[in-house]
């Protein structure tokens, strides 16, 4: 289990590019066009708002390693759901 306070870190971190991906997109493009003012704009916001520092994280334990984009969880947790059974569609495979 990760801890609370990465796990609350990453939720604020989310927050802050949800809210600033508008801003961020437009500076963007004013920075393409050769905007230098835009550039330093684009500087002075957070730098938790950049998408680039998001990590994904599993659902039910919050380990930031191991995780499996399909199901949104690690592996780890991953093998023990599946061996029980409790996600639809997947058998331990034998032969």
């Amino acid at each position: 289990m990760a801890k609370k306070s990465m796990i609350e870190r990453e939720l604020k971190r989310e927050k802050l590019v949800l809210k600033y991906a508008k801003k961020r997109e437009e500076l963007k493009e004013k920075v393409n066009q050769g905007d230098l003012e835009a550039m330093l704009e684009l500087s002075k916001l957070p730098r938790n708002s950049s998408p680039t520092r998001l990590r994904n994280r599993c659902q039910l334990n919050g380990r930031p390693r191991g995780y499996m984009r399909d199901f949104g969880i690690s592996r780890v947790v991953f093998r023990k759901l599946a061996g029980e059974g409790k996600i639809p569609g997947v058998t331990k495979s034998s032969w």
